[in-house]
C-alpha cells in the first residue's frame, strides 16, 4: 500500500495558477489510478481528476480545460496543474490512489467516486482570492 504527501497549494488570485503535487511512498506506485479531490467548507468532498495506469485521464466538468493531471512513475508523483483559477475552486485539496483491481471494467464512472480510493494525503489548502 502507498502513502501519500501533497505539496503545492497556497494563496493566489483568480486567474492565476498553482501545480500541486503528490508524492508517493511504497511499491507498484505504477499499477494505481492516482486521483485529486476536494472539499470545501461546508460541502462534500468531490472528485476532481483521475489518472489511471495506462495514462488516461478523467476530469470534473467545471475544470477540463482548465486543470490538468499528469504522473511521473519514475519519481513515484502524480502533478495537478491548475490554470485560471476562480473562487470556486478556493478548498482543501486530497491526492487519493486505488489499486487497480478496483477500476478493471467499471466504466469512468468509479474513477469519481471515493470508495475506489483506499489510500489519502492530509491534504492541501487551495485559497483563491477575487
Amino acid at each position: 500500500q502507498v502513502q501519500l504527501v501533497e505539496s503545492g497549494g497556497g494563496l493566489v488570485q483568480a486567474g492565476g495558477s498553482l501545480r500541486l503535487s503528490c508524492a508517493a511512498s511504497g511499491r507498484a506506485f505504477s499499477s494505481y489510478v492516482m486521483g485529486w479531490f476536494r472539499q470545501a467548507p461546508g460541502k462534500e468532498r468531490e472528485f476532481v481528476s483521475a489518472i489511471n495506469w495506462s495514462g488516461s485521464t478523467y476530469y470534473l466538468d467545471s475544470v477540463k480545460g482548465r486543470f490538468t493531471i499528469s504522473r511521473d512513475n519514475a519519481k513515484n508523483s502524480v502533478y495537478l496543474q491548475m490554470n485560471s483559477l476562480n473562487a470556486e475552486d478556493t478548498a482543501v485539496y486530497y491526492c487519493a490512489a486505488g489499486p487497480r483491481i478496483g477500476f478493471a471494467g467499471q466504466g469512468s464512472y468509479a474513477y469519481t467516486i471515493r470508495g475506489s480510493y483506499n489510500t489519502w494525503g492530509q491534504g492541501t489548502q487551495v485559497t483563491v482570492s477575487s
